[in-house]
């Protein structure tokens, strides 16, 4: 007689999980020898998994057991038969059953069905994880679907298959396990030389969202935009050079990706809703005020200069408070023309109209020299940046700080679009440069209606909470990219690697400050 549902969860409660044994010697690693060795299983064999059999079988863990789909199994027998240290196996039972440390490395759309389907031949006495982006529905499957005789410690690398891991946030949740099995997965998952951050199920999912929700919804409206105006717009001068640089790079290397990646991330984290919700509707509101603003009357465009104003003073605060606390994230803009897939324009731009709107209306900050206006001398052409006012806006909004998570668990994508947005708002002459250009530039405005018409529809498709629509869109975006993808995943992966090595840099000399205030205190 098969057990209620009530009987189960009361019958694993009863399993005191800090004395569960394992099934080897916690402090392993990959230069034991080969009996001493766990045997490794990889559920799921797309980008990540095959990133995780390749860097651990690099390092020297020889039993490293893995699979796919079963239509797929005669290709991955292929693909890893001079691999000795990875052995393919026909499915998830065949994975499950043998090994002494389990990931299942599929998409959050499909845990539950694939947990559900293999997750009870789980060897007994195994640590289980899961590499899903989105842990709430992880968390469900291996509840329901795990035998009570396992340990729960689930991962998640929070960077893509193509980025580095080494110094990369890589989080571990102790959901269900002892001390010894989270030493054991700290230990096999040592060698990818990832950054360490323990977090539970919950914390997980609204770090995420924190960190990557609004930046996706950002790159992914700046593609369809693009791609609905049929327009590359830096091949033909236009969104070129400075931050225009990492806007297009990080675009590029969203769409680049598999679009599961950031669907059920989107979809099934209920704060990546909010915040994706939210995103749309700064993006509306500020696209309205500026066209209000421009045809309209001083107390207008002030009203959209104080919108502005008021995020960057919720999100930054004082400017000059913040710089005292920390160097900004950002290369410099000469720095990453150097990853440009156009060319700046040349010779420098003319001098700009002088602004038209009158000194009391609060437009424009007051010119240095007292004159009523003053000239702009941009050296790159100046426009709305309405994907990063929109992006402020919603963080202020939402009451969001992004520093909070940066140093714990910020993506590199995460990173590289707040130092955008920080090397924006924290320039006054950028800033007032592009509420300038919002209100009477009208040479983007075309633009801006596709963006916002892109973000409104990326925020629809979240809500419907429909995964084959989101498909659509992403793939339709895609195939308008595609064969720029080359070229730009080479520039975005050195310019990515230029920035990091520099953030890598200013944490440690921060950390370091930090103890010295310390042990003078």
């Amino acid at each position: 007689m098969q057990p209620q549902d009530g009987e189960i969860a009361t019958e694993r409660q009863s399993v005191d999980y800090a004395t569960l044994p394992i099934n080897l010697s916690p402090s392993v690693t990959p230069s034991s020898p080969i009996e001493c060795q766990p045997t490794i299983g990889l559920i799921g064999m797309g980008a990540m998994g095959r990133m995780y059999a390749q860097r651990l079988g690099a390092a020297g863990w020889r039993k490293i057991h893995v699979c796919d789909l079963p239509e797929k199994y005669e290709k991955l027998k292929r693909d890893y038969e001079e691999s000795p240290n990875i052995r393919v196996l026909p499915d998830g039972h065949a994975v499950a059953r043998s090994s002494d440390f389990i990931v299942f490395s599929v998409e959050a759309e499909f845990i539950e069905k694939v947990v559900a389907e293999y997750g009870p031949s789980a060897k007994m006495h195994a640590v289980v994880a899961g590499q899903t982006s989105v842990k709430a529905p992880e968390k469900v499957a291996f509840e329901k679907f795990l035998p009570e005789d396992v340990h729960i410690i689930s991962c998640h690398s929070l960077h893509g298959p193509t980025v580095n891991p080494i110094g990369q946030p890589l989080v571990l949740i102790q959901h269900r396990g002892s001390k010894d099995a989270l030493t054991l997965v700290e230990n096999i998952l040592r060698p990818l030389g990832s950054r360490h951050v323990h977090l539970s199920y919950e914390e997980h999912d609204l770090v995420t969202a924190n960190t990557q929700a609004v930046t996706h919804a950002a790159f992914l409206s700046m593609g369809t935009a693009w791609c609905a105006a049929q327009s590359y717009p830096w091949e033909q001068g236009l969104y070129v050079g400075g931050i225009e640089t990492a806007k297009v790079n990080l675009t590029l290397r969203i769409y680049s990706n598999a679009w599961h990646v950031y669907a059920g991330l989107a979809i099934l984290n209920p704060a990546a809703r909010i915040q994706i919700d939210r995103y749309a509707t700064s993006a509306t509101e500020l696209f309205k005020m500026m066209l209000e603003g421009g045809n309209g009357s001083d107390e207008e465009k002030r009203r959209f200069r104080d919108r502005v104003e008021w995020g960057k003073k919720v999100v930054f605060g004082d400017v000059d408070q913040q710089s005292r606390k920390r160097r900004p994230i950002l290369l410099s803009a000469d720095v990453l023309d150097r990853f440009s897939l156009g060319r700046t324009p040349s010779p420098p731009l003319p001098e700009t109209d002088k602004c038209q709107c009158t000194p009391s209306s609060g437009c424009c900050p007051p010119a240095t020299d007292g004159s009523s206006h003053r000239p702009h001398l941009p050296k790159y052409r100046p426009n709305s940046h309405l994907s990063l006012l929109a992006m402020v806006d919603c963080w202020a909004h939402l009451s969001i700080n992004p520093y909070t998570h940066l140093s714990l668990a910020a993506t590199p994508l995460f990173r590289l679009f707040l130092g955008v947005a920080e090397h924006l708002f924290l320039s006054p002459a950028l800033l007032s440069a592009s509420i300038h250009s919002s209100l009477f530039d009208t040479w983007h405005r075309s633009d801006d209606l596709e963006f916002v018409c892109a973000a409104r529809g990326w925020s629809q498709c979240v809500n419907f909470r429909n995964f084959e629509m989101y498909k659509k869109r992403f793939e339709e975006t895609r195939e308008f990219f595609i064969d720029r993808f080359a070229e730009a995943g080479k520039l975005g992966a050195e310019m990515i690697k230029a920035v990091m090595e520099t953030e890598v840099q200013r944490e440690e000399e921060e950390a370091q400050g930090d103890r010295q205030v310390g042990w003078w205190c």
